[in-house]
């Protein structure tokens, strides 16, 4: 959605600034996960942890009423149990691609039994223990839930006469970390998250016959909610979209030719120039830019500082003082909001760096 927005708001300022020269780029970048595991921590265990009869959570939680477009004749709703065994394994799979710990273990047979625990229930200190000498594993991670819904739409549209059907699954897999010796889970990670599917065809009766099967669905959506959890669980990559602005000054000009050639350092000199001398957008273009070269050069506090300075002018350009609340979006201050977007990720990366190097501690520095 964020990087959505940020597209939306770099088309509304090249049409309103079509003197000036864009170009994007792309940054790949290291978050630190939610979950901060020790380093002694090397051997993990991935346990399926739930009983028969879980709990239907996600039915009480997603209740929000959806408007129904003008080209939709049908939907329903489904909810279902999800396969806790192939979550498990898919998240121990994808665990151990990560290659973050040094062993992880899978143990997929339902550890619940209809004689033992008929509802959902956390491991006992005593289990956990058990668990974890029997795995050779230094803690456990506990599949204990794993519930999907289900939203089925077909449309049909008439600028092509066609029928448009879809699948939209909400998985809502919980799980629980557990250390031997402690008292109970030590935290709990609920991550819902979807996965879609669309089909297309001439007639209603084709559509439907082509979208994913009730059986499928559970299988996919189920190894699917093992998978998306594990950005919450381990430190992970993300590719974001940058800009840089490369006309109105000749320095603005042969600042991006240092750029295409790596040399952010001379690119900043030049833009360090535009800064000094210029005014209004072109002083604002300049500090951005600033901020991305520091950012390229991981010294990310620095980048945010300069992020501010453009946010600053920024909101000077778009008068936004001027205007009421009611009267602000992102049409009518374009260049503040997209600044401010900028402001927030940075900031957000420079607050994190220090969770993230304690989290790669286990590496020594070598990532």
């Amino acid at each position: 959605m964020k990087k959505e927005l940020y597209s939306s708001l770099i088309a509304i300022m090249l049409i309103m600034n079509a003197c000036q020269s864009v170009e994007q780029l792309s940054i790949d970048y290291m978050l630190p996960a939610e979950v901060s595991f020790p380093a002694s921590l090397k051997r993990v265990a991935v346990v399926n942890n739930m009983p028969d009869s879980p709990e239907n959570a996600s039915q009480a939680l997603l209740k929000e009423k959806e408007e129904k477009s003008e080209s939709e004749i049908a939907r329903q709703t489904n909810y279902y149990t999800g396969n806790a065994s192939l979550t498990a394994q898919a998240l121990a799979e994808t665990l151990a691609d990560r290659n973050y710990f040094d062993q992880v273990i899978i143990c997929d047979s339902a550890l619940r039994t209809k004689d033992r625990q008929p509802r959902e229930a956390t491991l006992s200190t005593t289990e956990v223990n058990e668990l974890t000498r029997s795995l050779g594993a230094d803690f456990l991670i506990a599949v204990e839930n794993v519930q999907l819904r289900s939203v089925n739409k077909l449309s049909f549209l008439p600028d092509i006469q066609a029928y448009y059907g879809t699948v939209d699954v909400t998985v809502y897999p919980t799980l629980r970390i557990y250390l031997p010796n402690h008292p109970g889970p030590i935290t709990t990670i609920s991550s819902p998250d979807s996965i879609f599917w669309e089909e297309a065809g001439i007639s209603e009766a084709e559509v439907r016959s082509r979208l994913i099967a009730k059986e499928d669905l559970i299988e996919t959506a189920s190894e699917f909610a093992g998978s998306s959890p594990v950005q919450y669980l381990l430190p992970h990559w993300k590719t974001a979209p940058r800009y840089l602005f490369t006309g109105g000054s000749v320095e603005m000009r042969d600042a991006a030719v240092y750029v295409r050639e790596q040399n952010w350092e001379d690119a900043i000199r030049l833009w360090k120039q535009v800064y000094e001398t210029k005014k209004g957008k072109r002083k604002m273009y300049a500090a951005y830019n600033i901020a991305l070269g520091y950012e390229m050069q991981d010294s990310i506090h620095t980048a945010a500082r300069w992020a501010a300075k453009a946010q600053h002018i920024a909101y000077d350009i778009d008068r936004v003082e001027e205007k009421t609340p009611q009267g602000l979006d992102g049409s009518n201050i374009p260049n503040y909001v997209f600044t401010t977007l900028y402001v927030n990720e940075l900031t957000e990366r420079d607050q994190s760096i220090a969770r993230l190097n304690l989290q790669m501690q286990r590496f020594k520095d070598d990532f």
